[in-house]
């Protein structure tokens, strides 16, 4: 057992009100520079719909991520050593421009300097690429609230796992339906981009498990590009190199959430680290689509286990990095509650992001002309909510429908719960069915529902130490001769720009 810290991620999407301001924080803080116009490390797409960049999914069409030969191993979708070496002055699967969007901003000046006349002035589009105006066709946000549009929605990738009869109630416009589902780097256990990388450029920290780029080593390939299947890496046209989320951990190693996180104004997203068998990776990454899940959640490790903790410790992990594990609110999720699931996990890169799905319920509907509110049970069934099963299974399970059902079914019996607690209309015998079905018990779905509607920023965040001041000795024989200088952590002066 070869145990690792990983800082994991969960996005519960019930709580996502769409209002990207987690996109603007980090388009502030780190792609507001020339070369990253086109660049959203934190993108907020409506689904269904198509995202950013457009049809982003569809791996037939970009060769992103891993896949299974006929032995069982896996190994790169859109790369091999011989086509790295065909392919390394062109890249065949790179979204283009279109595929994103052409950056754009508005000529404000035309505001002052027009003349006088009869018409109201506008400010022109003009293009951030060219300088030249533009007719704007598409943006990262573009369908934006569109559930339901025959050009976005209907397009959705997802939707292939549809049949034709949820199609159709899906797009029924009194049942018209979408959530919203913002997506940062997933920091992969298992990444195709530092696979992909023939200048070693890309690396998984040790110690926390964040991907970053080397910039003083990229040399703009751009094949991490094309193997990163969520398309989560980008090439800064200006600098010449690639880059993506650093998970702001500049930030993380002061102990404070990433900037999209500390401004989340739904309070969706929960940050904490995990505790898995880094010796399994390969083989958990290889099962077939049906236990893809299981197989993710069953390679990280039970930090309270007294041999995973001697195995932590062994590894050189502190006992204040294990306690944080302990109170990780993602372990609480993912493997706890069950009721956090990975974005596609199909394309195997083992992503170390999770989402709560939506649980819409349907209240009433209209059947000729009549508002009918006779659901069975409160909020009804699983199979008859909004966004259909198998939809869901295509974003989070594999297609595995049984993952989903139990995460709906685990949600609907803690909104159940609570109405028994609070409006005193329901059958504690019901409540109690319910949680027996989804192996909860009372104080189980209390805790689910203190962390999801109350939980403080530190239950939140719990963010593992860094220790920085250890790798500052490897690097130093004397530590304190850093004392008084910008801080530890770094052997170069700040400076601006790339």
């Amino acid at each position: 057992m070869n145990v690792r810290l990983q800082i994991a991620m969960v996005f519960h999407l019930d709580k996502c009100i769409g209002c990207h301001t987690c996109s603007i924080a980090c388009k502030n803080v780190w792609t507001d520079r020339k070369g990253a116009e086109y660049m959203w490390w934190n993108n907020v797409e409506t689904k269904p719909g198509t995202g950013y960049p457009t049809k982003w999914e569809d791996q037939e069409k970009y060769q992103g991520g891993w896949v299974r030969d006929a032995s069982g191993k896996l190994r790169l979708r859109g790369s091999t050593k011989g086509g790295t070496f065909a392919n390394i002055f062109h890249q065949p699967n790179l979204p283009s421009i279109d595929d994103y969007y052409e950056p754009f901003t508005y000529r404000y000046q035309d505001l002052f300097d027009s003349p006088e006349g009869a018409d109201q002035p506008t400010a022109r589009p003009v293009s951030m690429i060219t300088g030249k105006p533009i007719d704007i066709q598409a943006g990262p946000n573009w369908d934006d609230d569109l559930g339901g549009s025959p050009v976005y929605a209907e397009n959705d990738p997802n939707l292939d796992k549809v049949d034709a009869a949820e199609r159709e109630a899906l797009f029924q416009l009194q049942r018209m339906t979408f959530f919203y589902l913002p997506r940062i780097c997933n920091h992969c256990l298992n990444p195709s981009c530092v696979a992909a990388c023939p200048s070693g450029a890309i690396y998984k920290r040790g110690e926390d498990g964040i991907v970053l780029i080397n910039q003083d080593v990229c040399r703009g390939w751009r094949f991490c590009v094309t193997a990163c299947p969520y398309k989560k890496t980008y090439y800064n046209w200006s600098t010449g190199k690639s880059e993506k989320c650093i998970l702001c951990f500049p930030r993380l190693e002061t102990g404070q959430a990433p900037a999209c996180f500390h401004s989340c104004v739904g309070r969706i997203r929960y940050l904490g680290g995990l505790l898995y068998d880094a010796d399994r990776i390969a083989e958990a990454a290889a099962v077939d689509d049906e236990h893809l899940v299981d197989s993710q959640r069953g390679i990280i490790l039970d930090p309270f286990d007294p041999a995973v903790i001697a195995g932590a410790r062994a590894n050189g992990l502190n006992a204040d990095s294990i306690e944080a594990c302990q109170a990780s609110p993602v372990y609480r999720y993912v493997k706890l509650w069950k009721i956090a699931l990975p974005l596609h996990p199909e394309f195997r890169t083992m992503p170390m992001l999770f989402y709560v799905p939506p649980l819409m319920p349907v209240m009433a509907s209209v059947e000729n002309g009549t508002y009918d509110s006779s659901k069975a049970g409160l909020f009804g069934s699983v199979e008859e909510l909004r966004l259909p099963v198998d939809y869901l299974a295509s974003l989070f399970t594999a297609g595995n429908g049984g993952k989903v059902r139990y995460a709906l079914k685990k949600q609907l019996a803690v909104r159940t719960y609570r109405r028994m607690r609070t409006a005193g209309d329901v059958d504690p015998a019901t409540v109690e069915a319910m949680a027996t079905e989804v192996e909860a018990d009372m104080e189980q779905l209390e805790a689910i529902y203190r962390l999801t509607s109350l939980p403080t920023q530190n239950e939140r965040y719990v963010i593992p130490p860094s220790h920085r001041e250890e790798a500052e000795q490897m690097l130093r024989e004397d530590v304190l001769s850093a004392k008084g200088e910008a801080g530890f952590g770094s052997l170069q002066g700040p400076r601006r720009g790339l």
